[in-house]
């Protein structure tokens, strides 16, 4: 299986960017073709002017980014989540890069686009400070769903699944250290 893991932290130094590399970690110990992208090393404009009637051009990252989204039988995106949803850099990537005629195609006389990224799957891993319950009770995971349902699903990729880290606030370096053995351990399947 090859294997895509996207980091979208901003920083090297996070603890995305840890969990990133334990996932990696598990996938190559697993067997798996794995490949790491971090978002913050991309070179790209994240502003859209009119997508719709002028088409921003691809710059070569992101080009290199969709080739390296169809070689994957499964997807990783590891991001914090701040407030309530994923942050400004995970959008614009997905903003630019899965766009109309790659991840979707319009169709003529319907309400709802071809997926065209049928046949993957994808798993997140979210780190956040909100406490998870509160997070599905009070808050009804709009980040969760809008990457879920309204990006991956809504472009074929299915199943998605979540694991949700929290609180990152206040955790101990043993918490911290489990949860990098759980991401790799969900790497390693």
């Amino acid at each position: 299986m090859a294997t895509l893991v996207i980091n979208a932290h901003p920083s090297a130094e996070s603890f995305c960017s840890a969990l990133a590399k334990r996932y990696e970690t598990g996938a190559k110990n697993a067997g798996a073709k794995v490949n790491l992208l971090n978002i913050r090393e991309l070179d790209f404009d994240a502003t859209i002017v009119d997508s719709f009637h002028k088409r921003t051009e691809l710059e070569p990252d992101l080009i290199a980014a969709q080739k390296l989204i169809t070689e994957a039988n499964h997807l990783v995106f590891v991001y914090p989540n701040w407030w309530g949803t994923y942050q400004a850099l995970l959008k614009a990537f997905f903003d630019r890069v899965f766009i109309s005629g790659y991840a979707f195609k319009y169709q003529k006389n319907k309400s709802l686009p071809q997926k065209l990224l049928v046949g993957k799957s994808a798993r997140l891993i979210v780190t956040m400070d909100t406490p998870v319950w509160y997070y599905k009770m009070i808050f009804k995971q709009p980040g969760h769903n809008a990457v879920k349902k309204s990006v991956l699903k809504f472009c074929g990729i299915n199943p998605v699944k979540i694991s949700t880290l929290s609180p990152i606030k206040g955790s101990t370096p043993e918490k911290r250290e489990k949860w990098l053995k759980t991401v790799e351990h969900l790497g390693e399947n």
